[in-house]
């Protein structure tokens, strides 16, 4: 048995401080920074798993707070606008092999509930990705180990997938300078833009069906091996060998 295994547990109830509890098992918050690219908020989770440090305070980060504060109206905003009825709230979960894993909640989809800066509420679905899933366990299972042997522990370094958000927001980018140079060169360029790729296409369809090539007036059409043409603008000597080879 690990020295880890082996301390004295307080149990998952609501009289035991969450603090101290944490120490003996991997939570979500605990699995962003083991899968996060930030060295020194992951020896210091070590250490406080170890029971080295005191785990950090965080009364006075007002995000944190903020989610503190709002989580109660979040979740009955979230009943109220969807009509599903949340249960088993805050009850504290451990796998049942893996002892040091805690909260795992065994569903194929979380939903993101969010309440915007601007009052406005928007539910994002988040399927599970079975590969990543892999990934955290593989990580996890790697950093307790460092915990038990005292063993400093390494980043995992694997990027997150990308979550595919529904798009919910309008912007005003008036005030982007980058914006407003491409905007200017999109609409000065649009009326060419569309003559060229009409152009284009009445090249394409003047190309004969048994030609490799195509050339004149500056312009070499190739037909590649599976047949798709493209385009390319010649200078005179190019066009005069081209002519030459017909």
């Amino acid at each position: 048995m690990s020295a880890a295994e082996g301390r004295s547990r307080p149990r998952l109830n609501g009289s035991a401080d969450i603090k101290t509890l944490r120490r003996y098992f991997i939570g979500g918050s605990d699995a962003r920074i083991i899968m996060g690219s930030d060295e020194q908020a992951l020896v210091r989770l070590w250490r406080e798993k170890r029971g080295e440090v005191e785990p950090e305070d965080l009364s006075g980060n007002l995000v944190v707070q903020l989610g503190v504060a709002t989580e109660d109206l979040n979740r009955r905003w979230y009943e109220v606008s969807t009509g599903q009825v949340l249960t088993d709230v805050q009850k504290k979960v451990r796998h049942p092999a893996l002892r040091w894993m805690g909260a795992m909640v065994a569903a194929r989809t979380a939903v993101l509930s969010v309440i915007t800066g601007g009052g406005k509420w928007v539910e994002i679905l988040a399927h599970a990705d079975p590969l990543y899933q892999h990934l955290i366990v593989t990580a996890e299972r790697k950093f307790w180990r460092c915990v038990e042997s005292g063993e400093q522990p390494q980043l995992f370094g694997v990027e997150p997938p990308k979550l595919r958000l529904e798009a919910i927001r309008v912007v005003d980018m008036t005030a982007s300078n980058a914006w407003a140079e491409f905007a200017a060169i999109f609409t000065r360029t649009r009326t060419a833009h569309l003559e060229h790729e009409q152009a284009r296409a009445e090249l394409k369809g003047l190309v004969p069906e048994d030609a490799k090539e195509a050339i004149g007036h500056g312009v070499r059409a190739k037909r590649s091996k599976s047949g798709a043409v493209s385009f390319d603008l010649l200078t005179a000597a190019i066009e005069e060998a081209g002519h030459g080879a017909l």
